[in-house]
């Protein structure tokens, strides 16, 4: 793992329980300023949880999470909302994640009345700006969520995360529910955005080809411990232990 004191992201012994049962169990893994680092295993292995509490999202039982140097608590109320300053969340499934009641614009904006000091002109200006962005067009702001496809509320919820200029954005699983086209779309628009705006994503998938295809570096993630870590192409083609084998060998019969 790079140093905590120089990862953009880093955490540093996560353990989380629930019921008696490990989630995370001792957990340290960084990402550095500019990499995209994806998060993999199978289903309950911890993937989620950890991006969730690297962003400040959920309250770990023990550990730390530092960004840019600066070691935050995220298990009190104070360091997840610091961490939230410097790192931003898209969620699987978009169309749960916005409030159906509010407009685009007006979910948009939200982080930045909480996150900046942004007039109404300005956060305004601001929406359109990444809406655009983006790829959609600065007059969805003023649409509900029930007048999006689901690749466009995916480039939304994108939207959203990028507003307020975070250091690090965590995807989970971003494409999983849209169908092949889209997901191609949404993962160019990825792309482009890590190849001009120098984007550090934490990308948690199951699905390695899309690894592969966005990520530098990969943590393979087994029962709430990382078990193997590394260059993502490097460690996909030549897997080291035998849990990441399996996924890869999965990985290609799911493709044959």
């Amino acid at each position: 793992m790079a140093g905590i004191e120089v990862a953009a992201l880093a955490a540093q012994d996560v353990a989380k329980r629930y019921g008696g049962r490990a989630a995370l169990d001792g957990v340290s893994v960084s990402v550095a300023r500019g990499e995209a680092l994806g998060v993999v295993g199978e289903s309950g292995s911890g993937k989620s949880t950890l991006a969730r509490v690297m962003v400040g999202l959920l309250a770990p039982d023990e550990g730390a999470v530092a960004a840019s140097g600066e070691t935050f608590d995220p298990k009190t109320a104070r360091g997840r909302a610091a961490l939230r300053r410097r790192a931003q969340f898209v969620f699987q499934d978009a169309a749960s994640a916005f409030n159906p009641r509010r407009t685009i614009g007006q979910s948009l904006e939200a982080p930045l009345i909480g996150l900046t000091r942004l007039g109404r002109a300005d956060r305004r200006r601001r929406t359109a700006e990444t809406l655009e962005l983006v790829g959609l067009r600065a007059e969805h702001a003023e649409r509900h969520p029930h007048e999006f496809s689901g690749g466009q509320l995916q480039r939304a919820g994108i939207a959203r995360a990028l507003i307020a200029e975070p250091d690090v954005v965590a995807l989970d699983e971003p494409v999983s529910a849209l169908d092949v086209s889209v997901q191609a779309q949404i993962l160019a628009l990825l792309k482009r955005l890590r190849a001009e705006r120098g984007l550090t994503m934490i990308f948690v998938s199951h699905d390695l080809a899309v690894v592969e295809t966005l990520c530098d570096r990969i943590a393979v993630i087994k029962a709430g411990r990382i078990v193997e870590e590394g260059a993502c192409r490097e460690t996909l083609a030549r897997p080291r232990e035998d849990y990441t084998r399996a996924l890869v060998a999965a990985a290609a019969g799911g493709h044959g």
